[in-house]
């Protein structure tokens, strides 16, 4: 650490335990992550907003359950006690219960939280990582919400082409209390239980009932009986787990529970198995039911929850168990759940002290440990895409002299027009300079400027990467007043004039591509201001 060297320090450079720094072909994973979730949040119709990175330390407080001790603290600043945020969901109900004249509405959020916990850096496990929020609040008929967060997190994964190599995990709050009743819990035992079954991804069902009744206090009896039920699944099981019945479907297992009838008898378990009833139902509907599995053993560990709750996983995300094969360095293995949520119907009450609750249905994507797998997919597919640095299109340069204010004007021609481009920052650069710096970027096209073609009017576009017997290796002639529309062509947009994201597009393009030159573009352009 810090060492002192008579007026000096010495420090050892380090980013904080738990934390990274993200760059090079990290970053463009991880953006890539970031649009595609974020293109289907739009898709279903959601707004953003932003919440502050810490909260008063109330309002945290008590929220989490046994996860509580994972919150990080801060110190006294000006008088108030302030929490970093552990999560994007609480931060969201209070938002609601401050702004009380919103009654609906759909919301995304992508931002950091923070967690006290034991990091392992390569299976995105951090301290400081960031979630994907997608929420529905406000009154509507029963699972209709519900079933769409189901159907937005089909649609994210398949479009982060994980088909076939993902499961999401369902269960009732109200089932296992229910469940919990029947069996015997007594009630200031509810959560402490749930909280305990909920380790049986991690830990074997003997670790569990020896937490349930040495730490605990919970009855043998009543865990046997506990132990009866939570070994029971149905529907897509992606993680094999031994179990004493035969293979059922989401809806077989829901039908065996119905007929249970100490279950059937328990109001608690009645209205949760009415709801999942439903909730299938919704699911065919979209066609997404054959992506559950039915678990009773999922408990989610977090207080807040009331109904629904479930949570993505994949090949990864079970611990390695002793049998298997050393893959402990594996960042794809044991990374936990990928995704995770529930209905949450009571936290906003909890804020604004109103007796009409303003119901909320969410799911929360972890993004790095999603990223942890995909970049271990990616090393391991020798046919996938190299992976670019930036999405730079065209890459413009010269013979001879280097041209360089006509290299400039060319970049600016593209730029007008919403086409990315690139030139290199030396007056008189060496060609095979050149092509280098396009080759490191992968950037797919030159556009190659001489002195001969210029004085009649014209240049080359030039494919990258073409093969030493291809026909257009060297480049095709084009003429300069058609250089955005041969771009536009090659670039695969539809037509010309295509807007950039913006949605400007400047009128320096436009002129150009009406055949201007660019001093008369620059005469012909309207004035501004």
């Amino acid at each position: 650490m810090g060492r002192d060297k008579g007026d000096k320090k010495s420090y050892e450079l380090k980013t904080p335990k738990g934390t990274k720094d993200w760059d090079g072909k990290d970053m463009v994973i991880r953006d890539q992550i970031f649009s595609k979730i974020t293109e289907v949040f739009k898709r279903h119709g959601a707004v953003t907003i932003d919440t502050p990175v810490f909260e008063l330390k109330e309002i945290l407080a008590g929220k989490y359950g046994e996860d509580s001790k994972l919150i990080y603290d801060l110190a006294d600043q000006g008088g108030e006690l302030c929490s970093l945020r552990y999560d994007l969901t609480v931060p969201f109900a209070r938002w609601l219960a401050m702004n009380s004249s919103i009654q609906s509405i759909k919301r995304y959020h992508i931002a950091k939280v923070y967690r006290r916990d034991q990091p392992a850096m390569t299976k995105g496990r951090m301290r400081e990582f960031y979630q994907c929020d997608f929420d529905i609040a406000g009154v509507y008929d029963p699972m209709l919400p519900d079933a769409e967060i189901i159907r937005i997190t089909c649609e994210i994964f398949e479009a982060l082409e994980w088909s076939g190599r993902y499961t999401i995990k369902i269960n009732h709050r109200k089932i296992l209390d229910g469940l919990f009743e029947v069996c015997g819990v007594p009630t200031e035992k509810l959560r402490p239980i749930s909280s305990a079954v909920d380790k049986l991804d991690k830990s074997p069902w003997s670790e569990v009932r020896r937490e349930m009744t040495e730490e605990k206090g919970l009855d043998p009896e009543v865990a046997d009986r506990i132990g009866e039920y939570v070994v029971l699944s149905g529907g897509k099981d992606l993680l094999e787990r031994s179990q004493k019945d035969e293979k059922l479907s989401a809806r077989g297992l829901l039908e065996r529970l119905q007929k249970d009838e100490k279950l059937s008898a328990n109001a608690s378990a009645k209205a949760g198995l009415d709801d999942m009833d439903l909730l299938f139902t919704y699911l065919e509907t979209f066609e997404v039911l054959d992506r559950i599995s039915f678990d009773l053993s999922l408990a989610r560990g977090l207080d807040y929850y009331t109904g629904v709750i479930y949570e993505v996983i994949t090949e990864g995300s079970r611990p390695q168990t002793s049998e298997e094969e050393d893959r402990s360095n594996d960042p794809s293995v044991g990374v936990g759940s990928v995704a995770a949520g529930g209905r949450y119907d009571g936290l906003v009450s909890m804020f604004s002290g109103k007796k009409d609750n303003l119901p909320c249905v969410g799911i929360s994507f972890g993004v790095d440990r999603i990223f942890s797998i995909t970049k271990q997919r990616r090393a391991a597919d020798t046919s996938a895409a190299p992976i670019r640095l930036n999405e730079v299109d065209v890459f413009v340069m010269a013979f001879g002299s280097g041209l360089l204010t006509q290299r400039m004007q060319v970049a600016k021609r593209l730029w007008d027009a919403g086409i990315k481009a690139e030139f290199s920052w030396k007056a008189k650069p060496k060609l095979p300079q050149q092509f280098k710096a396009a080759e490191v970027n992968g950037v797919p096209w030159s556009v190659i400027l001489g002195e001969d073609e210029l004085a009649k009017g014209q240049c080359k576009i030039k494919q990258n990467g073409l093969s030493e017997d291809h026909p257009e290796k060297n480049g095709v002639l084009v003429e300069m007043k058609d250089l955005e529309a041969e771009l536009f062509k090659r670039l695969g947009r539809k037509e010309l004039g295509s807007l950039p994201e913006s949605g400007v597009l400047l009128d320096g393009a436009k002129n150009g591509m009406n055949g201007l030159s660019l001093e008369e573009a620059a005469r012909e352009a309207p004035k501004t201001g």
